[in-house]
């Protein structure tokens, strides 16, 4: 049974396109999503929410692959190769013959400019497909609207021009054409209106959004109100419009693309291939490694294997570096701008996904080698000489100087370990010191380990800045173990790591798994001191109210709460109850105090200046 709740794990919310397997691998659905895992999750929600067609699919389902892409766009357009190149069963309403658009910048002089769904490989130039046949006809107004060009299918040659073989039609009387068949414009002025053309086209639309809002705005102030609106949907469209697909692109008509992403072990590679302009076939291939190959010998594998298994005959590879590979029929590129930069970046994209999932993967079934790793991670952060397998975390809890505190949480392989934790009274300051308080916890908790010999840990944090630190310290000193673990401070404001005797502070990338663990560890800190904090502020409430009891000091009102936990279980008992912590006297006392009807042997004089126990 396919367990399709591990594999929505694995499925990010990112744009893309998602493809389902069978029990014999064959492709029966491909589908795109703005957001994939949600799109995938649709499908399995209750069989009465889905049609007959849908549960058979769902029921034949034992595999799920995607492929990310930057925008729901290149998810559409990639979804539409992938089905005319596969034709899975389940793709019925896609199975018809139907291309997407293209807009044409002819090959001649004065070049025409209008949208077929034919390619013709005649140097012309090709922009697209478009997805929204609407919002191509909105573009194609737009530029007509903006920039005169002629519409006819004449030969403008210079020699036609000049032998006055052609006269201007209705479009240059409407203003819709400058007529360069009469040389009423020159071609280079011509030309400049369609460089300026193609730029809006690559998505360089700022001029003419500004020309759309300032004709808008003139059409409102003259009360044009119906240009004005049809003026503003154009506007609106423009705007929203992602025009720049980075999946397809007529100029890049046959290629090979791969990217690697490697470890210590493993190697991905990723494969895309591009077929006229479009993205036909994409995989990742995983290498375990034997020696320590690098990455161009594990690339050089893939390429082989990869162009042998479909057949590639592209005479170009695009590579994320320079591959040293003797084969006069390949042009290997390494590309840093444009369209080509673009698809090598969509390989690195999802050769990286593919990596971190498969060693999410692993790190599950395997524990102990995400704990070495990121153990390993952190000895490199933190410049250690040492895997920090055990750390320690202090921080300081008081309220007005009052009840203070001190925690200190230890992790052990990068998890918590909860029984090891430690609160400490303050015994030695008075008053709000978070310096001398951490002075004393720092120097309690290492005696007391040295004193019996305990191992110490390979890394202190102190939760707080300079001043902290260097009262830790100062205890380390005096210990005499300064140089035998590594202390370093954590500032909440920045996050800001410091280490003794350095000026400046050092900070970690926002991302690091190495600051999470620490800012992990001061959390869990702050959490455990807070606690700890206010069970100490009830118990000294608690204890005071016990204390105006007649007869009962500090140290048996600290005995009732121990043994009876609350002051309520303590207002319930009976003298025979509590004479299990006090003696007769003060459990009677007690018991008067609180139900002087109730108390056994009638009202009883106790000596109210009797001393504390």
């Amino acid at each position: 049974m396919f367990d399709y709740r591990e594999a929505l794990k694995k499925i990010p919310h990112k744009p893309g396109v998602y493809q389902y397997w069978d029990s014999e691998n064959q492709l029966i659905y491909i589908g795109k999503a703005k957001d994939l895992r949600n799109r995938v999750s649709s499908y399995f929600v209750k069989d009465q929410q889905l049609n007959a067609k849908t549960r058979v699919l769902i029921s034949k389902i034992r595999n799920i692959t995607f492929t990310i892409v930057d925008t729901e766009v290149d998810a559409w357009l990639l979804e539409n190769s992938l089905i005319k190149k596969h034709k899975p069963k389940y793709n019925i309403d896609l199975k018809d013959d139907k291309t997407y658009p293209w807009i044409v910048i002819k090959k001649e002089n004065y070049p025409r400019i209008y949208w077929t769904r034919n390619i013709i490989r005649d140097g012309s130039k090709y922009l697209g497909p478009y997805p929204s046949v609407s919002m191509m006809h909105t573009i194609l107004g737009v530029i007509r609207e903006t920039y005169p060009l002629r519409t006819c299918s004449l030969a403008l040659t210079p020699q036609n021009i000049n032998a006055g073989k052609f006269k201007v039609c209705l479009e240059y009387q409407l203003g819709n054409c400058k007529g360069p068949c009469q040389n009423y414009q020159s071609e280079e002025d011509y030309d400049n209106s369609i460089e300026e053309i193609q730029d809006i086209l690559n998505g360089k639309i700022g001029n003419v959004v500004r020309t759309l809002k300032a004709d808008m705005d003139t059409a409102a102030m003259n009360m044009d109100f119906e240009q004005a609106h049809r003026l503003k949907r154009k506007y609106d469209l423009l705007v929203n419009y992602q025009h720049k697909s980075t999946v397809v692109n007529s100029s890049i008509t046959d290629v090979d693309v791969f990217s690697i992403a490697s470890d210590e072990k493993y190697a991905f590679v990723n494969y895309l291939k591009v077929m006229n302009g479009t993205i036909i076939q994409t995989q990742t291939l995983e290498m375990k490694k034997r020696l320590d190959e690098s990455d161009e010998e594990l690339l050089t594998i893939a390429i082989s294997e990869f162009r042998v298994r479909y057949d590639s005959k592209s005479k170009e590879i695009i590579v994320p570096f320079d591959i040293e590979l003797d084969d006069e029929k390949i042009k290997f590129t390494v590309p840093k701008l444009g369209e080509k930069k673009k698809l090598l970046d969509l390989s690195q994209k999802n050769v990286h996904f593919f990596r971190r999932d498969k060693m999410e993967q692993y790190e599950k079934l395997n524990p102990d080698v995400r704990t070495d790793r990121l153990l390993t991670q952190m000895m490199k952060d933190l410049r250690l000489n040492q895997l920090p397998r055990h750390i320690e975390c202090f921080d300081n809890s008081n309220f007005q100087g009052k009840h203070p505190v001190s925690a200190i949480v230890v992790f052990k392989d990068a998890r918590p370990s909860k029984k090891d934790y430690r609160f400490f009274n303050v015994k030695t300051v008075e008053g709000p010191n978070d310096f001398a308080t951490m002075e004393e916890a720092v120097h309690r908790r290492y005696r007391r380990m040295l004193d019996e010999g305990t191992e110490l840990p390979q890394l202190i944090v102190i939760d707080g800045g300079k001043g902290q630190l260097s009262a830790a310290l100062k205890s380390l000193k005096l210990l005499g173990i300064e140089k035998k673990v590594t202390v370093i401070g954590i500032a909440k404001r920045l996050e800001e790591l410091f280490y003794p005797g350095d000026q400046y502070p050092m900070y970690l990338d926002k991302k690091s798994e190495t600051l999470k663990i620490i800012q992990q560890l001061r959390d869990e800190a702050h959490r455990f001191g807070i606690t700890a904090h206010r069970k100490k502020r009830d118990k000294s409430t608690l204890a005071t109210e016990l204390e105006l009891v007649p007869g009962v000091g500090r140290l048996s009102a600290e005995k009732l709460l121990k043994y009876f936990k609350s002051v309520k279980k303590i207002r319930e008992a009976t003298v025979e109850e509590l004479q299990e912590v006090v003696n007769l006297k003060q459990a009677q006392a007690v018991r008067s105090y609180f139900d002087p009807q109730q108390a056994e042997g009638g009202e009883v004089n106790v000596d109210s200046g009797a001393s504390e126990d």
